[in-house]
């Protein structure tokens, strides 16, 4: 190779000196296909082998992830002492070397996951023993135990953030994490740990801990008063026991979800809890039982071994959650229980309860507290129970006066009790789907008839009634709404009387589903001038309703139908062609012959089909794709359509042959007559 210029070389040099070297405004190729963005070097994804020795000196950030290499040896970073954080992911590291980190004592941030340190661990621990400002070390998916995480953190005094998760650790004990005084988050998700034993005692400053996806059967004797977020989900669980102490634990946000607790877990009996998420247990309370005994008075005593000593404690579970202070709960996510009922005063102890969700439980009935009945509650979800009860004391106060979203659906309800929304003033959705209820046609009825009445509920825009066997509504039940998406779905004899309930709706209602209501192609809803989406999916349509190309549609869904094919001229129709952008075509029996509008749709411009993959046309006894018919059935679909042409014209021939037939027979057993007619007519001699 021969040797550069000395005219180019100084003219290279004279730049670096003016320019600095740097390229901090915009992005600059490197070498080894390396991309630069100010001090930043990603390497990503460049079969590289190690680190190369020719990036930029002043690197700060280097990023090294989906690359091939297998040793961080002693020299690999010496020409990048001002890097602050490194990224090795996904690579077959199997080793650094003990000086690899010499040169990069300023290295904050550290990212290792998904590599093979578990085989040479001892020495990497000693190159990572060389990083005295190492705050975030994330070793995830490195095939460890908990030995090796002790050893490798073991000299870390500095990290405040350290991932082990996606490991094989099975056990914490005090020896796992001793020095780490400074640490803040620590992530064990995803491991095999089932047992604890005083883990975490050194982590004093310790504000999150992730313990989630793991094989802990109990929590008991939680005293981590400094910790704020504990996710201990996807657990076996069955148990959770704080210790009984008056210190002020910092906790607030505890998630036991996806668990098998039994009981309401005992938590601190001083804490800021504001999230307390045990979604999918098995958590009931015993004060009172479905057959309406009681285990008031019933106590449970626990046996808790802790090496050679022994204690026992007894605790009422389903009293315990009274020495607790809720009163700063916000949230609170007990679906997917097995909950009949809630104790007495239950609620009354979250005063700053803004969601409460109790769907899929066994809920026969549910009480609103009547001296402070939720004054913060946004949202409540009672869906999926068995509700046949709704206990309300109505004219005592404001009824859930912050409410906004409410879910009832899919329970045995048949009415709400009379006035329930005369004090929400902030409902916008109501979700009544799966019911038995109606809604009040007339005014006056909401007292005598079993009914719900909306009318006059200003702020509500979503109101779900599918599936709650409705029929032909007379009246105006939707007066003084301000409804915008309304779902009607699974009611089939709902559009048999007059639709004359829905004029309250014109102006507002800009979403309307009618899947499964036994509609026609001649119900007409174009009054319904404000519809932007608009469902008609699982009917019978066999043809597509005219009045349809009167509305503003974007959405319009004809799934599930009977349509053997669709206007041509579709795309050009006004205003529905102009303005839809989505159609939803699928299940609908087409004729492969008569595709014509389906390249009309597949030309148009801003219409989207998203479900045409599943678009099919019928062929005699083939379902194919109208992508792709195959050549055979475009040939016999032309001779069809020949076939047809021909049969109007051999139809259409002895017709006319046998009229003119007729008429000249006609003509000539008349001739005779017309022409003395015409004679008489016209051969009158003049008067002149």
């Amino acid at each position: 190779m021969e040797a550069p210029l000395p005219g180019l070389s100084l003219l290279l040099l004279l730049l670096a000196a003016g320019w600095g070297g740097r390229m901090d405004a915009a992005w600059a190729p490197s070498p080894g296909g390396c991309e630069l963005v100010q001090s930043i070097m990603d390497c990503t994804g460049r079969w590289l082998s190690s680190i190369p020795g020719n990036l930029r000196g002043d690197t700060e950030e280097l990023f090294l992830d989906d690359n091939t290499i297998q040793v961080l040896g002693n020299a690999s970073l010496l020409l990048y002492p001002h890097l602050w954080h490194l990224s090795v992911t996904r690579n077959r590291l199997e080793l650094i070397e003990p000086g690899a980190f010499l040169s990069s004592q300023g290295l904050e941030v550290l990212s290792l996951t998904d590599n093979l340190l578990f085989t040479n661990y001892s020495l990497t621990a000693a190159a990572l023993s060389a990083l005295p400002a190492l705050r975030m070390l994330d070793l995830a998916g490195n095939q460890l135990r908990e030995d090796m995480v002790s050893v490798l953190v073991s000299n870390l005094s500095s990290l405040e953030s350290l991932s082990v998760a996606r490991n094989i650790i099975m056990r914490l004990d005090s020896s796992t994490f001793t020095n780490l005084t400074e640490l803040l988050e620590l992530n064990l998700e995803k491991n095999y740990i089932f047992e604890i034993d005083n883990a975490f005692e050194g982590l004093q400053r310790l504000q999150r801990l992730n313990l989630a996806y793991n094989y802990l059967p109990c929590l008991v004797g939680f005293d981590l008063t400094e910790l704020r977020v504990l996710n201990l989900s996807n657990n076996v669980i069955e148990w959770f026991l704080s210790m009984e102490i008056d210190d002020l634990f910092e906790l607030e946000v505890l998630d036991l979800s996806h668990n098998r607790l039994l009981f309401f877990p005992v938590l601190p009996r001083q804490s800021k809890l504001h999230s307390l998420l045990l979604q999918d247990n098995r958590m009931s309370f015993y004060q009172r039982l479905p057959n309406g005994t009681s285990l008031a008075n019933v106590t449970m005593q626990f046996l808790i071994i802790d090496g050679n000593s022994t204690n026992i404690t007894t605790v009422r579970l389903w009293d315990e959650l009274c020495h607790s202070n809720l009163s700063s709960l916000r949230l609170l996510d007990m679906s997917q229980n097995e909950v009949w009922g809630l104790p007495d005063d239950f609620l009354a102890q979250m005063p700053s309860l803004t969601h409460l969700k109790l769907n899929q439980n066994c809920l026969e009935a549910f009480h609103l507290p009547e001296e402070d009945p939720l004054a913060r509650l946004t949202e409540l979800d009672l869906s999926q129970n068995q509700l046949v009860e709704l206990g309300v004391k109505v004219g005592a106060g404001d009824i859930l006066p912050s409410l906004q979203l409410f879910n009832l659906s899919t329970n045995r309800l048949q009415a709400l009790p009379p006035g329930i929304f005369t004090h929400t003033r902030k409902i916008t959705t109501l979700d009544l789907s799966y019911n038995r209820v109606a809604l009040c046609p007339r005014p006056g009825e909401a007292q005598s008839l079993s009914c719900v009445d909306i009318r006059g509920v200003e702020t509500l825009s979503h109101l779900s009634l599918a599936g709650c066997g409705l029929q032909g509504m007379g009246g105006r039940p939707f007066q003084g709404t301000s409804l915008m998406h309304l779902d009607l779905s699974d009611n089939r004899q709902l559009l048999s009387g007059d639709l004359a309930w829905l004029q309250d709706l014109v102006l507002t209602l800009q979403v309307l589903s009618l899947r499964n209501t036994s509609l026609s192609s001649t119900t007409d809803l174009s009054a319904l001038s404000s519809l932007v989406r608009l469902d008609l999916s699982g009917n019978c349509l066999a043809t597509f309703p005219a009045w349809l190309g009167a509305l503003r549609l974007r959405s319009l869904d004809l799934r599930d139908n009977c349509l053997p094919a669709l206007p041509r001229d579709l795309p050009q129709q006004a205003p529905l062609g102009r303005s839809l952008r989505e159609l939803y075509l699928s299940h609908n029996p087409y004729n492969c012959c008569t595709l014509g509008w389906w390249d009309a749709l597949q030309q148009a411009q801003g219409l989207r089909v998203p479900d045409g993959q599943e678009v099919t046309c019928r062929h005699g006894p083939h379902v194919l794709s109208p992508s792709a018919l195959p050549q055979p059935v475009l040939q016999s679909c032309q001779w069809h359509t020949a076939n047809m042409e021909l049969l109007y014209l051999v139809l259409a021939l002895p017709t006319c042959l046998t009229l003119l037939v007729a008429f000249v027979v006609v003509f000539l057993m008349l001739k005779e007559k017309l022409l003395k007619m015409v004679k008489n007519r016209c051969g009158v001699s003049s008067p002149y």
